[in-house]
């Protein structure tokens, strides 16, 4: 049988692609199992004295860990473009957080302080870890490939996230870890498959990016000059800060399904750990199968409208669910088909809108502008699940499903602000300026060494 699409077919840098896409596959291990499916949970119910105290400690730990990346993204970014240290920062945080997930396993009754002192650092370095690998997506993709690109990371991603959960279905059923108590095999799991998925990032992956010339300054000095010239900067970059503030209206609603997608099944749908397994395999699958769709079309199609399409899904699917949480009679069938929406949705979004940062980024400020989007996201990873949880704990379910259909119904009005074309050419015209005054500082350094220029 004849395959008819290859996703790499066109693609200059084949290799590099697939050793970044790696990296996607890799951290999976830590949104997936970890975050969203089995650690708060372990928390609530392990960890803390009562589920009660357990929930306000997973948010405040998940919170910081937020507020971490959100201090640290933008001057590390900057100090990466500034030093071409991208893959340096990109393999540290990924070594940190794999070893820190692996020592989850040790934590245990009582333990609420230590879950803070290994779990924090951990959030934090996985967090700018995405930050450093979407400022590679500029260097390995052409302008009109980018979208494709992302969507292949994307992809492999939740290629990963479908084996891990067929593992975690196997562990829990083979072993009878049906009780929270058991869980920390999966933790281990988790950071095994971590720092042995990211090897041929490690490997492959390389930096083409040149040093600034500027390297007197010390490290921080540097990143934050940088930093304030992209301030000052602003009105040529409006279009980015626009983008920026509409995505983090709608990652609210996407924060709050990633931190409490389990909590919701378990608690407000009543499922045990075999449905919650199931539920998070099914996301997968159509999260996988959304990314799949948005690689082929997006880049032909533009990244606005396949954004816009994705928040239409969103907003319909969780307006859905928070009408059937509050009907006690509801049929289940309705949920699995609302929950594939809601995976389709969270498939898409995420590649679509890291494309759109792609276009409106020039190749000298990568991570640099990433590290913003990066800041971005986290802090809407800090305002959308501490919004859901005290939603949840004071008016039920429902209420707090009604404010992600608000996220995204309010993304999906605000991103006809976005205009794409412009973007995209003030990020070219920035890129031809930078060029020509890195032309001219060599030609100058050169003149000081005496080197002869342009001939004998």
């Amino acid at each position: 049988m004849r395959i008819r699409y290859d996703p790499l077919r066109g693609l200059e840098h084949r290799r590099e692609i697939l050793a970044w896409s790696m990296y996607d596959l890799a951290n999976q291990s830590f949104a997936l199992i970890v975050v969203t499916t089995f650690f708060g949970i372990y928390v609530n119910r392990v960890i803390a004295p009562s589920e009660a105290v357990g929930a306000r400690w997973w948010g405040a730990i998940a919170g910081l860990g937020m507020l971490g990346a959100v201090a640290l993204g933008p001057i590390l970014g900057a100090i990466a473009d500034e030093r071409a240290a991208k893959k340096r920062f990109l393999v540290g945080t990924g070594l940190l957080c794999s070893t820190l997930t692996c020592c989850l396993a040790l934590l245990g009754p009582g333990m609420l302080w230590w879950a803070a002192v290994i779990f924090i650092p951990a959030s934090v370095a996985f967090n700018l870890g995405e930050n450093f690998l979407g400022a590679f997506l500029p260097e390995i993709a052409r302008p009109g490939q980018m979208g494709r690109v992302s969507a292949i990371g994307w992809t492999f991603g939740y290629l990963g996230a479908l084996v891990l959960l067929v593992l975690s279905m196997v562990i829990v059923g083979l072993f009878g870890l049906s009780d929270p108590e058991q869980w920390r095999p999966l933790m281990v799991l988790a950071g095994a498959w971590f720092l042995l998925a990211m090897v041929p990032t490690m490997v492959v992956l390389r930096e083409k990016a040149r040093p600034s010339p500027r390297r007197a300054l010390g490290a921080v000095r540097l990143g934050v000059a940088r930093l304030g010239e992209t301030i000052r900067d602003a009105r040529r970059f409006r279009h980015l800060l626009v983008f920026l503030a509409v995505f983090f209206v709608y990652s609210i609603g996407t924060q709050s399904v990633i931190y409490f997608a389990g909590v919701i099944v378990m608690q407000d749908f009543g499922f045990g750990i075999q449905k919650l397994l199931w539920f998070m395999l099914q996301l997968s699958l159509t999260a996988g199968a959304a990314a799949i769709v948005t690689g082929r079309v997006q880049d032909r199609i533009g990244h606005r409208l396949t954004v816009h399409i994705f928040l239409a899904i969103w907003t319909a699917s969780t307006l859905g669910l928070a009408v059937l949480v509050s009907d006690p009679n509801r049929p289940e069938w309705v949920f699995w088909v609302l929950s594939n929406g809601v995976g389709f949705g969270l498939g898409g979004i995420g590649t679509s809108s890291r494309a759109l940062i792609g276009t409106f980024t020039p190749s000298h400020k990568t991570a640099e502008f990433f590290g913003l989007w990066g800041m971005t996201y986290k802090f809407a990873g800090v305002v959308g699940p501490l919004t859901f949880g005290l939603l949840k704990a004071g008016l039920g379910g429902s209420s707090a499903l009604i404010l992600l259909t608000s996220s995204f119904g309010a993304g999906f009005v605000l991103m006809f602000l976005v205009d794409e074309r412009a973007g995209r050419e003030s990020a070219e015209a920035a890129e031809r300026e930078a060029g020509a005054a890195a032309d001219a500082l060599d030609a100058a350094a050169a003149a000081r060494a005496g080197a002869p220029i342009g001939g004998s």
